[in-house]
C-alpha cells in the first residue's frame, strides 16, 4: 500500500513536469533520493521512464483531432497537413533515436544523479533568462506550426539530444531550440508536445525490453503501482499542458529559467552539506 501512494506522489511530480520545461527526469531522480520504493533497482528505474507514457497520453488525448490524420471532419487538405507534420515529426525525432540507443547504458550508468541535474538545472535556467532577453524584440519567424519546414524540424530534434542528459528537460530543449530559430513560444511548445510522443514511446518500449531482458518480472504489486503512477501522471499532465498553453499566450519563459536556478541552488547546498556532514 506504501508503494501505491509513493507512486502516486511520483506520478505527480512526472505529470507537472513532463511538459514544463524543468525536467521530469530531473525531478524524479531528486524526488527518488527521499521517495524510495520498496521495490528493485531496476523496477524503479523502469518505472520512472515508463510512467511518462502516462503524460504523454495527455497529449494524444489533446490533441487526438489534430494529430488524426484520418479523421473524416478534415479536408483533403487538412488530412495532408496532418500527415506532413507527423513526417516532420519523425524527421525531428531520428536524431535522438540513433545518439539515444547508442548511449542509453552509459547515460544510466553514469549521468544519472544529483550533481548532473544540479548543473543542468542551472545552466538552462540561466540560458532560458538569457534567450528570453535576447528575442524581447524580435518577431518570430514561424507562427504557423504548418509552415515549419522539414530542416527546422530537424534542428529541433538536434536540440532535443541534449535533453539525454538529466536535469535539461526534452522539452525545455526543444522549445529553447525552437526560440532560438525562429519560431514562436507557442509553435515551439507544440511541436515538442508532439516530438514527445515517438520519442517517449520509444523510450518507454526499450526500458521495458531491457527489464525482461534483463530477468525483470511483474507481480500484482508491481502492476498496480505502475498503473497508478501512469494514470497519476495523465491526469496532473493533462492540467499541466492546458495551463502552459494559456501561460505562454501572455508570458515568456523566464520564471522556470529562476525556478531552475533556484531549486539548483537548494539541491546543491542541501546535497553538498549532506556530504560534508
Amino acid at each position: 500500500m506504501l508503494d501505491i501512494i509513493k507512486a502516486i506522489i511520483l506520478g505527480i511530480v512526472e505529470g507537472i513536469t513532463e511538459f514544463l520545461p524543468i525536467s521530469s527526469t530531473g525531478h524524479l531522480i531528486l524526488v527518488n533520493e527521499f521517495i524510495k520504493m520498496s521495490q528493485t533497482t531496476q523496477f524503479t528505474d523502469m518505472f520512472n521512464v515508463v510512467i511518462q507514457l502516462g503524460a504523454i497520453m495527455a497529449v494524444v488525448v489533446l490533441y487526438f483531432h489534430k494529430l488524426n490524420p484520418l479523421s473524416p471532419k478534415k479536408t483533403h487538405l487538412e488530412q495532408h497537413d496532418t500527415w506532413v507534420l507527423w513526417f516532420k515529426v519523425i524527421v525531428a525525432v531520428l536524431p535522438s533515436v540513433v545518439i539515444g540507443l547508442l548511449l542509453n547504458d552509459w547515460m544510466d550508468a553514469h549521468l544519472m544523479n544529483w550533481e548532473v541535474v544540479s548543473a543542468m538545472l542551472l545552466l538552462y535556467g540561466i540560458l532560458f533568462i538569457v534567450i528570453e532577453n535576447r528575442n524581447a524584440n524580435r518577431k518570430p519567424q514561424f507562427t504557423d506550426l504548418n509552415r515549419l519546414s522539414y530542416r527546422t524540424a530537424f534542428i529541433i530534434g538536434m536540440f532535443q539530444l541534449l535533453s539525454l542528459v538529466p536535469g535539461t528537460s526534452r522539452s525545455g530543449a526543444t522549445i529553447l531550440g525552437g526560440i532560438l530559430i525562429g519560431t514562436s513560444r507557442y509553435v515551439a511548445t507544440e511541436f515538442s508536445f508532439f516530438l514527445a510522443i515517438p520519442t517517449m514511446f520509444g523510450a518507454s518500449l526499450l526500458k521495458v525490453y531491457k527489464y525482461f531482458h534483463h530477468g525483470g518480472t511483474f507481480d500484482g504489486l508491481q502492476t498496480a503501482v505502475l498503473l497508478t503512477g501512469m494514470l497519476v501522471s495523465f491526469v496532473v499532465a493533462y492540467l499541466a499542458i492546458r495551463f502552459l498553453l494559456n501561460y505562454i499566450q501572455h508570458n515568456n519563459f523566464k520564471a522556470f529559467g529562476w525556478y531552475r536556478i533556484i531549486l539548483s541552488i537548494v539541491v546543491i547546498g542541501y546535497f553538498g552539506l549532506r556530504v560534508l556532514i
